[in-house]
């Protein structure tokens, strides 16, 4: 059962921040009504610096990131970004997590996310801040302010997706697939509150790495208050091998002429009622009951790799997950894979349509490894039609879902979904 976390009226909250900002923004000294502008003073009478920021008005437009205001001395940004997805589903849509879902029959037409973002600077370049809402679902799902003047060592403090799994961090609305894979739900460790420090250490060719050090409450979206005095340890370490960065993104849209790639190690380590997390906060795994205060004490452990060239993109997680119950004295042991490439025929095949990417994925997910016969399996197939790169792109996917289960019924079934992503 999942544990809906928030209340009071966030979207309020929202526009408020978003107001108060964009009035700060285009605050300047203006004539009052009826009166003239003063004249301009001559050349002879101002230095010449004196054609500063100062006397220019603030920078109005719009980027990747959203409508952008920012004041001309650059020192304050803030950038407004909706996102709407639609989707069509049948004969389901969410992975099934009990064998009797497998086999649903319906048509689903909704909007899947409504997102609001608000992001930007503020004082200085280096000091970042972000917001993020759901507006479908009135939930308040990012809050963060980051220092990043050091790019070797920088701090960021709030709440936000965890920097565990990369399939998780990527935004769902820059996949390569219509969504995150179905061994996501029992291995992400979704948004959690507290402080981070992150960087990047840059010794020259292979000596490139990226690195993750963060602590939280471990009690999930708005769990700003822990339930003991355990708290949520992350550790992330990447070798960006060939001395690139992979960004946090699916396809490989830029066709890349130099290639970039990744091998990750990450581990987490916490002690709460709960056994999983997502974007409801915390919650439990199948067979797992309501937790109290310090239950269940969960370790996990993950290999990543990722790999971006010429228009190909791969992606993999291996994923290790003991939850202890502390209470009954039962350790339950998981595993799961998945392995995802996409590739833009055009690059090979000139006939081929240049926005068209087509992906393959296949995940892997034992829920008890001392249990026989429970694996689940996905195989998808998608294909992407890039309008704007991610900012509005067209999703179709098919899917097959197989669950093994003791006897000779073996549940599966077919999945057809349709989606567009835009982003204004």
């Amino acid at each position: 059962m999942t544990r809906c976390l928030g209340g009071g009226r966030p979207g309020a909250i929202v526009g408020t921040i978003v107001s108060v900002a964009a009035l700060a923004l285009l605050a300047r000294p203006y004539p009052a009504a009826g009166q003239e502008s003063p004249e301009p003073a001559s050349a002879d009478s101002v230095p010449a610096q004196a054609d500063s920021v100062e006397s220019r008005g603030p920078r109005v437009g719009h980027g990747s990131k959203g409508f952008e205001i920012e004041t001309a001395d650059g020192k304050y940004l803030i950038q407004l970004q909706a996102r709407l997805q639609f989707r069509y589903a049948y004969p389901f849509d969410q992975d099934p997590v009990t064998f009797d879902e497998v086999s649903q029959d319906q048509h689903t037409f909704k909007a899947n996310r409504a997102r609001l973002k608000v992001g930007g600077h503020a004082f200085e370049p280096w000091i970042q801040y972000f917001f993020e809402y759901e507006l479908a679902g009135t939930a308040l799902l990012d809050f963060r302010v980051s220092l990043e003047k050091l790019p070797w060592l920088k701090l960021k403090v709030g709440q936000w997706k965890a920097h565990y799994s990369r399939e998780r961090v990527i935004s769902s609305g820059r996949q390569q697939l219509l969504d995150r894979s179905h061994i996501n739900r029992p291995f992400t460790i979704d948004r959690q509150q507290g402080v981070s420090l992150f960087g990047r250490l840059q010794g020259g060719g292979p000596a490139d790495f990226s690195y993750w050090a963060s602590v939280f409450t471990g009690m999930g979206r708005v769990g700003g208050s822990n339930d003991d005095t355990h708290l949520m340890w992350m550790g992330r370490l990447q070798w960006n091998f060939l001395g690139r960065e992979v960004p946090f993104g699916g396809s490989d849209l830029d066709r890349r002429d130099q290639p970039a790639g990744l091998l990750a190690l990450a581990g987490v380590t916490n002690r709460s009622p709960y056994t999983r997390f997502s974007t409801a906060g915390g919650g439990q795994l199948p067979g797992f009951g309501e937790g109290e205060a310090g239950q269940y004490r969960v370790k996990q452990a993950l290999i990543e790799t990722a790999f971006l060239f010429g228009g190909l993109a791969w992606q993999q997680e291996l994923h290790w997950k003991t939850v202890d119950d502390r209470l009954n004295g039962a350790v339950t042991r998981l595993m799961g894979n998945y392995a995802q490439l996409g590739y833009f025929f055009h690059e090979i095949w000139k006939a081929f349509p240049r926005p068209l990417e087509l992906a393959v994925r296949h995940s892997i997910y034992d829920p008890n490894r001392d249990r026989p016969d429970d694996l689940e399996q996905e195989f998808s197939l998608a294909a992407n039609w890039f309008f704007a790169g991610h900012l509005n792109k067209l999703t179709a996917e098919l899917g097959y879902l197989t669950y093994d289960e003791p006897g000779d019924d073996d549940p599966d079934g077919w999945r057809f979904r349709l989606q567009w992503d835009i982003s204004m």
